[in-house]
């Protein structure tokens, strides 16, 4: 029998002893990842001063589109990747897509601002240097919560379904940090938003392709 035959019936035995993540297991993990996310920004970092108010702008909604789309894209990894036979394709594509904007978004606003001061001004923004560690801290309970869950899957590509796990918690509990963060430019968001996330995904590849692995 040839490699390739053998992985494909071990992957066709594994569909009879491991089910993979159904929609309503992922959602629960989302919610208590939610809920874990906002306790801690309540209790540690508390909302936002303005939040009655930005609540009423643009901005505030589109940061939460951009994170909440992130969230979905690394669910619809996730999900297909907790297959024998799964592929995260549209996914990746998804939060591929909207990063590009994302950045596209951040880079047209840094290019006309008045200035280099002013660019970097929103680059920076008030919190460049906790942003990304914040979102990192908020989602490790939804991280931990969701490989927990992948354990009883069968992801034949554990590496790849403990990033697109991460990507899923690194957006959910980035749309709750939204409550407290004030910074209102995709030039900020593109990249300290993101790198929060993928620093969330990076360790979920890392440990998921120990815990991951059957």
């Amino acid at each position: 029998m040839r490699t390739d035959d053998l992985i494909d019936a071990l992957a066709r035995d594994a569909e009879g002893t491991r089910d993979p993540a159904p929609p309503r297991r992922l959602a629960l993990v989302a919610a208590l990842g939610a809920l874990a996310a906002l306790v801690l920004v309540l209790s540690w970092l508390g909302t936002r001063q303005d939040l009655a108010q930005a609540l009423l702008g643009p901005m505030f909604w589109m940061k939460a589109v951009y994170t909440a789309v992130l969230g979905a894209a690394g669910y619809l990894a996730v999900e297909r990747l907790s297959r024998p036979d799964g592929s995260g394709r549209r996914g990746w594509m998804l939060g591929a897509a909207i990063f590009a904007l994302c950045v596209a978004a951040g880079a047209y606003q840094a290019l006309v601002s008045p200035d280099v001061q002013a660019a970097l001004k929103m680059l920076h923004g008030h919190s460049w240097r906790s942003c990304s560690p914040r979102i990192l801290l908020l989602g490790l309970p939804m991280l931990g919560l969701g490989l927990w869950t992948l354990r009883g899957t069968a992801p034949t590509r554990p590496g790849l379904a403990g990033f697109a796990m991460g990507l899923f918690s690194g957006g959910v509990v980035a749309t709750v940090y939204g409550l407290h963060c004030p910074e209102h430019t995709f030039t900020f968001i593109a990249l300290w938003y993101s790198l929060g996330v993928l620093a969330l995904a990076a360790i979920g590849a890392l440990v998921g392709r120990w815990a991951l692995r059957w």
